[in-house]
């Protein structure tokens, strides 16, 4: 069901390029913008674990270093049938964790210290089951190409709002239609790829259960953590929200109302009610 409804967010994100395209320079024009945006975020994807872990202020460690998570996040691999991440550790005291990497050959767990300190090891080996979730259903990838046709909508939006200022709209394009694209067209696009982002957490949480065989520890994990990032949110700097998405739960706290609209992970609440009806 997570699969299926990533799947048709994306196939009505990729019908609003074209529609937005063709308003422009029919679908020739949709693709080049569609190319460009590609080659951005293709190194932006291949790159990706160097960002986000010097944006999060992410240091490796060995094994020496801490054994027992070692050991925790090598038998979650072994379950998952990947091969074993490299390790980080954030020094932060808001409780979170993230995974990153392009590919399982290249991916990377980071934790920090505070979720260290929060969790029991059944709780963090939950934690640890859905950032690996991350990994083996190829998130990276799908959020790589989901960026990639969301940038080139909203790039589409730009010309045509120049265009339309300094006169390069043809006499054939209604004024309206053309407003509405560049004031809608963006915003549908970022609601579509931040409803694709929410149905990730979803599968991950699925996935990350399965594999362990533990959906309650993670449900319980995803409670101590919804408290303990009220209590301790990570400071809101730019590079800490440039990597937001990726951590387990919203790094600042959370809101409700419309905002859910707006957020790359699904509620709290309604996480832990499926991970609990997961149980046997």
């Amino acid at each position: 069901m997570n699969f299926m409804k990533t799947t048709v967010l994306l196939a009505t994100l990729t019908g609003l390029l074209v529609a937005v395209g063709g308003l422009v320079g029919g679908t020739g024009g949709a693709m080049i913008f569609l190319v460009f945006a590609g080659v951005m975020n293709f190194a932006a994807y291949w790159f990706s674990d160097k960002f986000a872990l010097r944006m999060a202020g992410a240091r490796e460690i060995q094994e020496s270093d801490d054994p027992h998570l070692f050991a925790m996040v090598r038998e979650v691999a072994e379950l998952s049938r990947m091969p074993m991440p490299r390790v980080y550790i954030i020094q932060n005291d808001s409780p979170n964790a993230f995974a990153t990497g392009r590919n399982p050959k290249h991916a990377v767990v980071a934790v920090t210290t505070g979720i260290q300190r929060l969790l029991t090891d059944r709780e963090l080996r939950g934690v640890l089951g859905h950032e690996m979730g991350h990994v083996k259903n190829r998130d990276i990838l799908t959020s790589s190409i989901v960026a990639t046709v969301a940038g080139a909508i909203s790039m589409i939006a730009q010309v045509l709002m120049w265009s339309s200022i300094f006169g390069g709209r043809g006499r054939d394009q209604n004024p309206f239609v053309t407003l509405a694209v560049i004031l809608i067209a963006p915003i549908a696009a970022t609601m579509i790829q931040l409803g694709i982002s929410r149905q990730r957490e979803y599968a991950a949480d699925k996935t990350g259960a399965e594999v362990t065989r533990d959906p309650e520890a993670l449900a319980s994990a995803l409670e101590k953590l919804q408290r303990g990032v009220q209590i301790r949110p990570m400071q809101e700097t730019p590079a800490q929200e440039a990597v937001s998405a990726l951590y387990i739960v919203k790094p600042f706290g959370g809101a409700g109302g419309m905002s859910k609209l707006f957020s790359t992970h699904p509620p709290l609440e309604e996480r832990i009610e499926r991970l609990r009806k997961m149980r046997v």
